[in-house]
């Protein structure tokens, strides 16, 4: 297909003003706190030298398409023998495709410029690309298409930009040899593209997907114990500005409650001791080794590697990073798959599929502020029969998407053949430059 005017645009400044390009990428990178030495990958200039055989190149663009594509990239590794490429575009993703995906390459994603990405594809010479969510670029994709590589966007979450710019998107997309999407109300949007719904599919969410978070039934019980007969709440993963929120939420209930307070950064532990200190709060703390005990308030959890245990044990979780605008929300999933209940501020546009389906589930409840937050914890946790209630729905939510791995596999390998043929269809042949 030939290419829309936005695109030529596109095409057209990346080629005659590529410098602006890289020294945004610069900046970028070094803001990131990304190794300087790795600043090269950007522009396509390997660090390491590509073995000889098969090799499928993933892009994944941070942490949570990292994490939840880990599982299906183990898995392809394992059945096909090929080498795995992961990409990132931001240093975080590339920690953790380095923590939980040692055995694959990992490079930075090339800027979008035509030395660049022919860098790159000498180099690389991939056999398959797989595009985790988005992060979608119009000259590494046409340098796909003109190279005749299968490629598949793997777990499609909802976008503005195909709402947006819906021609170029079916420009993008339209040889794609598949297209699985993060549920099933997602099909359509595509088909309203015009691409063929054979090539679209739901075969549940890979961010769902995954092993439940480790509970550490010795600490699980040191909490039930310090209760006593007090519920267990749990605000998690919560940014600067939501602590207040959640602290003030507390303050103004009239139940005694036991509240585990888990800050997504655990650095950020002195700052938030400091608050409840100011608050005349009575608090414990993970990180000096102290446990929270009868009269104790708060527990602040400023460590990594225990939100299981607190899921386990609290009625309910507010997950953080949905109280205030900018940050996107985090996934609502890892509750869910522990039965717990959960209460969320509106922001949750990275996960809003996923928050929508639960809300609708009844596992999820959404609240627009402080005081509707205050409202809904004082009034679920003296609700013992709501509570249960949604503890059952966010179950069953969960258990709908297992084996979302093993799915979207069985419809990947036709493509991850050496031989994959190029998608068949009168609208392909579309060149690079």
């Amino acid at each position: 297909m030939k290419p829309t005017l936005l695109l030529r645009l596109w095409f057209g400044l990346t080629r005659m003003v590529p410098g602006l390009f890289d020294a945004l990428i610069r900046r970028a990178h070094l803001r990131q706190g990304a190794d300087p030495a790795r600043l090269g990958e950007r522009f396509g200039r390997a660090s390491v030298n590509r073995p000889d055989g098969q090799l499928i190149w993933i892009h994944a663009a941070s942490v949570g398409e990292v994490i939840s594509v880990s599982a299906l990239a183990r898995l392809i590794a394992a059945q096909t023998k090929a080498q795995i490429l992961i990409t990132t575009t931001t240093a975080t993703g590339a920690k953790t495709a380095a923590a939980r995906l040692p055995d694959a390459l990992h490079q930075f994603l090339p800027i979008d410029t035509p030395a660049a990405v022919n860098r790159f594809f000498i180099h690389w010479r991939p056999d398959a690309a797989l595009f985790v969510e988005a992060d979608l670029w119009p000259r590494l994709l046409r340098r796909l298409a003109a190279q005749s590589v299968p490629r598949a966007l793997l777990n499609a979450r909802p976008s503005k930009t195909r709402k947006r710019a819906p021609r170029s998107m079916r420009v993008l997309l339209h040889d794609f040899s598949l297209i699985t999407v993060q549920d099933v109300t997602l099909v359509q949007e595509f088909i309203d593209l015009g691409l063929a719904s054979t090539r679209i599919n739901a075969p549940g969410n890979l961010k769902a997907d995954i092993p439940p978070p480790r509970v550490d039934e010795a600490l699980a019980q040191q909490f039930r114990a310090a209760a006593t007969r007090r519920p267990i709440w749990a605000a998690a993963s919560t940014h600067p500005g939501e602590e207040e929120i959640i602290l003030d939420a507390f303050g103004a209930m009239v139940r005694d409650s036991l509240l585990i307070l888990v800050p997504r950064h655990p650095e950020r532990g002195d700052a938030i001791a400091a608050e409840l200190i100011r608050r005349g709060i009575v608090f414990s703390r993970q990180s000096a080794a102290t446990r929270p005990a009868p009269e104790t308030q708060v527990h602040l959890l400023d460590t990594i590697g225990d939100l299981g245990t607190v899921y386990r044990v609290a009625d309910l979780a507010v997950i953080g990073g949905s109280l205030l605008d900018g940050i996107g929300g985090h996934t609502p999933y890892e509750p869910a798959q522990l039965g717990c209940a959960v209460l969320s501020g509106p922001y949750v546009e990275n996960f809003r599929t996923a928050y929508d389906t639960l809300c609708a589930s009844g596992a999820v409840i959404t609240v627009r502020n402080g005081p509707e937050l205050t409202a809904n914890i004082s009034r679920l946790l003296s609700d013992q029969t709501t509570l249960k209630t949604m503890r059952a729905s966010a179950l069953a939510e969960q258990a709908r998407h297992v084996g979302a791995t093993g799915r979207t596999f069985s419809l990947l390998s036709p493509l991850l053949s050496p031989s994959s043929p190029p998608v068949p269809g009168p609208d392909r042949g579309a060149a690079h430059d």
